[in-house]
């Protein structure tokens, strides 16, 4: 019996060989581990390897797992410096595999899980942050208008929206009342600065394991998993980012907590920060509790539908329910941070 991220293969292939020049089955699919949100598999074909991101089947809350948005960005930063995999081919038809898809190309480089780079020296810890520090600017940098993109989100307003945005998807997956989660949904309306007007492609889940590396350089060859993605704030990437980083270094998603930072060659994240804003020619950044307090309830309201969609047997990895288990002490990072 197929299970629910099950296909069937020479289906696909079928379909793959008509819609894609060159393509020539016939494959195979292999579910990568890891991952929330959309099921991605390594396709292999007569014709090469690829890539398959779809959504998933089942009932979704509304605007969640948009892998035509994802496509569409892929798409518009082909010739930017933004480095990106190549995208083929959108499915938009539900009856070839049961979700829409897209076909991207395979790239061969290292994810890192842990922050911390274990296994590598000083230098090599500086130059990977630094690098990351490096893309996160050249995506802030892209000329939305050139790309095509100016109709990619909403200007203006950007946290109010994404504030009542993550309210809601939050309220409507929630699984069990969290008094930190109602304090933030209090605090942070009243709390949001005066609206200044900067406007980016924001990527929406930028960290270390959504950028793959190559091989054995320092260098970023794709920045991954671009499903949050629209036109936002500059300062919600840079804040999400360095939340990560404030994670226990042994939680299930790996940050640096706990960890000495300096001694392995790593950026504060006064030092990132700055860093950022000397490339990006900006000033210190006001109001940068408020934006760590936002990320990490917008990440914690994230992680409360992932919760959700592991309950109904719709998450796309087994470590769903695990991930759900960062809410609580997210939701209390961030009452923390605005109470300092």
């Amino acid at each position: 019996m197929m299970s629910n991220f099950d296909f069937d293969s020479a289906k696909l292939a079928a379909y793959l060989e008509a819609q894609v020049p060159g393509f020539k089955g016939p494959l195979s699919a292999e579910k990568f581990a890891g991952g929330q949100s959309n099921p991605t598999f390594k396709i292999t074909a007569a014709s090469g390897e690829y890539v398959l991101r779809r959504k998933p089947p089942g009932e979704l809350l509304k605007s969640a797992h948009a892998v035509d948005r994802e496509f569409r960005v892929l798409s518009a930063l082909a010739d930017t410096d933004v480095p990106v995999a190549a995208v083929y081919h959108l499915c938009e038809d539900d009856a070839v595999i049961g979700s829409m898809f897209y076909l991207m190309e395979f790239k061969q480089g290292r994810v890192l899980w842990d922050p911390a780079l274990p296994g590598m020296s000083n230098e090599q810890r500086g130059a990977i942050f630094d690098e990351m520090n490096r893309v996160l600017v050249a995506l802030h940098s892209v000329d939305i208008e050139a790309a095509g993109l100016q109709d990619y989100g909403r200007p203006g307003n950007y946290f109010a929206r994404q504030i009542s945005r993550w309210t809601r998807q939050y309220q409507a997956s929630e699984i069990e009342p969290i008094a930190d989660m109602d304090r933030l949904i209090e605090w942070l309306p009243e709390n949001t600065p005066e609206d200044d007007g900067m406007l980016v492609l924001a990527h929406g889940d930028f960290r270390l394991d959504n950028i793959m590396f190559d091989a054995s350089e320092p260098r970023a060859i794709a920045l991954l998993d671009w499903e949050l993605s629209t036109l936002g704030h500059p300062y919600a990437d840079l804040a999400y980012q360095c939340m990560q980083l404030r994670l226990d270094n042994r939680s299930v998603l790996a940050g640096l907590g706990g960890i000495d930072r300096q001694a392995l060659g790593i950026p504060s994240e006064q030092e990132y920060v700055a860093r950022y804003c000397e490339r990006m020619g900006l000033g210190l950044i006001p109001d940068w509790n408020f934006y760590m307090a936002f990320s990490m309830f917008r990440f914690a309201a994230i992680l409360e539908g992932v919760g959700q969609r592991a309950l109904g047997g719709n998450a796309s990895s087994d470590k769903a329910s695990q991930m759900r288990e960062l809410v609580k002490p997210l939701a209390r990072m961030a009452v923390e941070v605005i109470d300092n």
